[in-house]
């Protein structure tokens, strides 16, 4: 299956970005997951997103709630999307310390033990703080990562408070916490991909997301990373999906454009990697473009999203994963 680590629903026009049309809806999200995109000369499907609501909607509006009231409201949709469609959708929580750090810390306990989330977001240029000096603002959240196994997604690639290495901090404070550098340290603001690329080769617990990433860097990096260190991101919307897949896809050319990766290393990016962290069965690729089409007429039965709840729950963690991995 293919996992996309990063998307954002919304029932509401994102008030940041204020990407144009109606809301992007869970249900639409399902019509792009649904694609078919073509890897490989056979036709895919992106099986499960992780899902958050778009950062934008989740700063204090006037009227708008605030405490753990706040944190629940700005986190309903997401959370209603999860229990509507268990088998596509892991839920992911977009932590605003200025709703209160314990307030944020005890409302992830509670959506990772009622409604099986299984990460959280770090997004400090919107939220506003710089991630190096507001320790204090991180670890009541990352106690409860580190306590129930949660994975943290970081948006990465821009100044003044997202740039990767101002994380290294509240990393190395918390070495059983997995941290994915979300965009590769790519974004709005400047390119800092070699940035992350040094901090996943120096950090045993740090990942990094492929989606913005430059395809020449992914060939460079994916040649020196450990093939447990990338995982696929898209960032939708308005990215969409079918062109970061086709950025992996590349990996299986023959250099210099790619790498002669195996169809199963390849899945181990587009999918598997990240199926191992959330505690899920990692699966193989389709062996030719009839069992891909079979898969996607049901004919082959999906991997549940939700045949496992918190991995913390089954006694797994994610740095166990991260060892075996890299052994």
């Amino acid at each position: 299956m293919i996992i996309d680590t990063h998307v954002h629903p919304t029932n509401l026009v994102d008030e940041a970005w204020r990407h144009t049309g109606t809301p992007f809806t869970g249900e639409r999200t399902l019509e792009m997951m649904d694609g078919p995109f073509w890897i490989n000369g056979k036709p895919r499907r992106v099986d499960v997103s992780c899902i958050m609501p778009p950062p934008g909607n989740t700063t204090w509006r006037e009227g708008n709630k605030t405490g753990r009231e706040g944190i629940r409201e700005y986190q309903a949709y997401v959370t209603s999307l999860v229990q509507r469609y268990p088998d596509r959708f892991v839920g992911n929580f977009m932590y605003n310390p200025r709703f209160g750090p314990e307030n944020g810390a005890a409302e992830l306990a509670f959506h990772v033990k009622e409604y099986g989330y299984k990460m959280l977001k770090l997004h400090a240029n919107m939220h506003s703080y710089r991630p190096d000096r507001a320790l204090d603002w991180l670890r009541p959240v990352m106690r409860v990562c580190d306590e129930l196994g949660v994975i943290v997604l970081i948006h990465t690639g821009d100044g003044p408070y997202s740039i990767p290495t101002q994380f290294y901090p509240i990393i190395r404070e918390f070495p059983n916490v997995t941290f994915i550098l979300g965009h590769f340290g790519i974004q709005t603001g400047g390119v800092y991909c070699f940035e992350a690329f040094w901090m996943i080769q120096d950090s045993p617990n740090v990942i990094g997301e492929s989606g913005w990433l430059l395809q020449s860097r992914i060939v460079e990096f994916a040649k020196e990373m450990k093939k447990s260190d990338l995982v696929f991101g898209t960032d939708s919307p308005p990215n969409e999906p079918g062109m970061w897949a086709r950025e992996l896809e590349v990996l299986c050319h023959q250099p210099p454009q790619g790498l002669n990766l195996s169809e199963d290393d390849l899945e181990g990016y587009l999918g598997n990697n990240m199926a191992k962290l959330l505690g899920l069965a990692p699966t193989p690729p389709p062996k030719d473009k009839a069992e891909a089409e079979a898969y996607l007429r049901g004919d082959i039965p999906q991997a549940s999203a939700a045949n496992t709840h918190a991995s913390h729950y089954l006694g797994y963690t994610p740095s166990a994963w991260a060892e075996t991995a890299n052994s």
